[in-house]
C-alpha cells in the first residue's frame, strides 16, 4: 500500500518538478568533476598555505549567503521564475570565467560570483516545489527526491571526470556552464508549460484519490508584489526564535560537514595521502552512493520519529564520524572511506529533513523569506574553510576534528531545546 501511495506521489509531479530534478542532475554532476579539487588547485598553482586556500574559500561564500538571503526573500514578490533565469545566467558566465582565470585575485572574484549564483540558487529551487505542489507529503517527498538526484550527479561527475581525464582541470568548468544552458532551455519550456496547465489541473480531482498537488501555482510562481512590506517580513523573522535557534544549530552543523569539502582535503594534500585525486574522488563517490543507497530506506525506516528525533539520531552519527578521522593514519585509505560512510548516513538523514523542517516552520505567504534566512546555514559552509585552515595551521588535522565531534554535541543540545522557543502569532498577521 505504502509503495502503491509513493509511486502515485510520483505520478503527481507537474513537470517543472521532473525539469528541476534533472537539471540539477546534469548541473551537479559536471560541477563536482572540479569543484572540490580547487583547494588542491590553489595549493598547487599558488603554493598558499591552508589558512590562504580556506580565507580565498571563505570570502566568496560569505558575501553569497547575504546575497541568498536578499535574493530569496525578493522572489516572494517578483517571481521565482525571474531569478531563476537571472541566476541561471550568472552560473553561465562565472563558470566560463573561472575556467579561464589565473591569478589569486581572479579566482576571488569569480568564485564569488560562482557562490552567489548557488546560494541563491537553492533556496529558489526549494522555494519553488513549494508552490508547485500542495500536498504536505508529497511536497516532501519532491524535496527528498531532488536531494537524491543531486546526489547522483555527485557521484557520477567524479567518476565520468576520472574517465573522461578530466577530473581536477579547470577547463572542465565549461561543460558545467553548457549544462546550465540546456537546463535554462529546459526551466523557459517548464514555466511556459506550467502557466498553461496549471488552471485546467488545479479543478480535476485526482484519480487515484490522492489531494491535488497543483494548486494556483502559476500565481505562486510569478508571485505579485507581497502584502507585508520587507520591514514587516523583517519583524516576523526577529520575532521567530525557534527559526533564529534553528539557524544557529544549522550553521554549526554546516561547519562541521564543509570540513569534508575544504579542509579534509587541505589535510590530505599537505600530508601526502598516497593516491590523492583517487581518494578525494573516491570519498566524494563514496558520499553520493550512500545518499543514493539509502535516503529513502532511511526515510521509512525512521517516518514514525519526529523530526527533531531524525536529526538528533544523525547528529550522533556525526560524532562518531569525526572521532573516527581524527585517528586514521593518514595511509589508510578504506579507513578514510569508511569515516566517509558514516558522515554520509549523518547526512542522508539530516540535509533533506533540515528543509522538510523548514518547510513546515514556513506560513505559505513568507516561503520565500523562509528558505531565504535558512541560507543563512550556508555561514557555517562559509566560514569552515577559514576556520578549518586555521586548526589545520596551528593545530593539526587531529584536533580539526575531534572540535567537530565536540561542536556535533553542542548542535545535538540546541535541538533539544528548539520547541522550548517562542514564535509569532501568525494568524493576527495575516
Amino acid at each position: 500500500m505504502h509503495s502503491d501511495v509513493s509511486i502515485a506521489r510520483f505520478k503527481q509531479f507537474p513537470r517543472l518538478m521532473w525539469i528541476l530534478l534533472f537539471g540539477s542532475f546534469i548541473t551537479r554532476g559536471s560541477f563536482y568533476m572540479v569543484w572540490p579539487f580547487l583547494a588542491v588547485i590553489l595549493y598547487e598553482k599558488f603554493a598558499l598555505s591552508a589558512t590562504e586556500v580556506g580565507l580565498v574559500l571563505s570570502s566568496a561564500a560569505i558575501i553569497s549567503v547575504f546575497t541568498s538571503f536578499i535574493g530569496s526573500s525578493l522572489s516572494d514578490r517578483i517571481g521565482r521564475h525571474k531569478l531563476m533565469y537571472f541566476t541561471g545566467v550568472l552560473y553561465i558566465i562565472s563558470f566560463s570565467l573561472l575556467a579561464q582565470v589565473d591569478s589569486v585575485k581572479g579566482y576571488v572574484v569569480v568564485m564569488t560570483l560562482c557562490s552567489m549564483a548557488t546560494a541563491i540558487w537553492r533556496p529558489l529551487t526549494s522555494a519553488t516545489i513549494g508552490d508547485i505542489i500542495d500536498d504536505p507529503k508529497t511536497r516532501e517527498l519532491a524535496m527528498q527526491s531532488l536531494y537524491f538526484i543531486v546526489n547522483v550527479g555527485c557521484a557520477v561527475g567524479p567518476m565520468l571526470g576520472i574517465w573522461l581525464g578530466l577530473t581536477g582541470k579547470q577547463s572542465s568548468f565549461y561543460i558545467t556552464a553548457a549544462a546550465f544552458a540546456v537546463l535554462l532551455g529546459l526551466l523557459f519550456w517548464g514555466f511556459r508549460h506550467q502557466a498553461r496547465q496549471t488552471a485546467s489541473l488545479a479543478t480535476e480531482p485526482a484519480a487515484d484519490g490522492l489531494i491535488p498537488v497543483m494548486g494556483d501555482a502559476t500565481a505562486a510562481i510569478k508571485r505579485k508584489p507581497a502584502a507585508l512590506s520587507r520591514q514587516q517580513i523583517m519583524s516576523i523573522l526577529w520575532q521567530d526564535k525557534l527559526l533564529q535557534g534553528l539557524i544557529f544549530a544549522n550553521i554549526l552543523c554546516m561547519f562541521i560537514y564543509a570540513q569534508m569539502d575544504s579542509s579534509l582535503i587541505q589535510y590530505l594534500t599537505r600530508a601526502n595521502a598516497p593516491n590523492l585525486l583517487t581518494l578525494i574522488s573516491a570519498m566524494i563517490f563514496t558520499n553520493a552512493l550512500v545518499i543514493i543507497s539509502t535516503q529513502f530506506l532511511l526515510l521509512r525506516l525512521m517516518a514514525g520519529y519526529s523530526l527533531i528525533h531524525r536529526i538528533q539520531f544523525g547528529l550522533m552519527l556525526l560524532v562518531f564520524s569525526q572521532v573516527w578521522l581524527a585517528y586514521n593514519p593518514i595511509d589508510f585509505f578504506w579507513g578514510w572511506i569508511g569515516a566517509v560512510v558514516i558522515m554520509s548516513l549523518a547526512e542522508t538523514i539530516l540535509f533533506p529533513t533540515m528543509n522538510v523542517h523548514i518547510d513546515r516552520l514556513a506560513p505559505k505567504h513568507l516561503r520565500g523569506a523562509y528558505f531565504g534566512a535558512a541560507s543563512f546555514y550556508d555561514l557555517g559552509f562559509a566560514f569552515a574553510p577559514l576556520g578549518g585552515g586555521i586548526i589545520l595551521d596551528h593545530l593539526g588535522g587531529y584536533w580539526l576534528f575531534i572540535i567537530g565531534a565536540a561542536l556535533s554535541l553542542v548542535v545535538i543540545y540546541l535541538y533539544s531545546m528548539l520547541d522550548k522557543l517562542p514564535r509569532p502569532d501568525f494568524a493576527a498577521l495575516k
